[in-house]
């Protein structure tokens, strides 16, 4: 009885305890090496248009690694990045400047997040080279998989145009231009930037613009400044692409 193939096998485990631990490692592994599926909460025209302004989501209920995501900050008071973990939230100050700071405990009355495993490399076509041409360009390539996905851009950029949502306390908001009037703009020339998006073509006034299937934040690299993305303007060469497909 001790000579059976399950004795021989409990044997090798007592005596490696390494094996029992790689072979732990190798069934937890998979579930965080695959990209899984966006997850919207809240929606970009309840906030707009019904008022919903209070947070309905805290970060660090989300900031683990490999978790990347966008919103405003509660009461639209500025904007919030989670970029692999790390939970970014940007306020202007009453001199045309703005903070960044992390603060996991910032909430958001809408966002999206997905949880990333492992970004894919796209070449980005020399006749991509702003905001629209973008959007054209992972609406061409992606539409028909008809899957929403995180983006990511990194590298040189011309210039960059964002703004932060910096609405007084207690403002009703009952329309896009009762938040917009209040945004605070800021441009940067010749800058290195981490940008992160959402594409989808189903989301539109969820997570992404009513005229639009993509919704941009930008951190600039010293993690200095950061904004909701208005417009940009970049060589194909200086900036690299990646996407987070979810396994299907």
């Amino acid at each position: 009885p001790g000579n059976t193939p399950e004795c021989r096998t409990w044997a090798v485990m007592v005596r490696c305890p390494l094996v029992v631990a790689m072979l732990l490692f190798l069934a937890v592994t998979p579930a965080w090496t695959q990209n899984h599926p966006v997850v919207p909460t809240g929606a970009m025209r309840n906030t707009m248009f019904n008022g919903q302004l209070a947070g309905l989501v805290q970060l660090d209920s989300l900031a683990s690694p490999g978790t990347y995501g966008i919103g405003p900050l509660e009461y639209l008071r500025g904007e919030l990045l989670l970029w692999d973990g790390h939970a970014f939230v940007a306020t202007a100050e009453g001199d045309g400047a703005m903070t960044v700071e992390e603060l996991p405990e910032s909430r958001a009355p809408f966002f999206v997040h997905q949880h990333v495993g492992r970004w894919t490399e796209v070449e980005l076509p020399d006749q991509v080279h702003d905001h629209a041409t973008l959007d054209a360009y992972l609406t061409e390539r992606f539409a028909d998989l008809d899957v929403p996905f995180a983006f990511k851009l990194a590298g040189r950029f011309d210039d960059v145009a964002t703004h932060l949502v910096d609405v007084p306390p207690g403002t009703s908001i009952a329309g896009p231009e009762d938040a917009h009037r209040w945004n605070k703009h800021f441009h940067h020339e010749e800058v290195g930037m981490d940008m992160l998006g959402f594409f989808s073509t189903r989301h539109q006034a969820v997570f992404t613009h009513h005229d639009s299937h993509i919704h941009v934040h930008a951190i600039s690299e010293d993690r200095d400044a950061m904004g909701h993305v208005e417009e940009m303007r970049f060589r194909a060469a200086d900036v690299l692409l990646f996407v987070a497909l979810p396994e299907r």
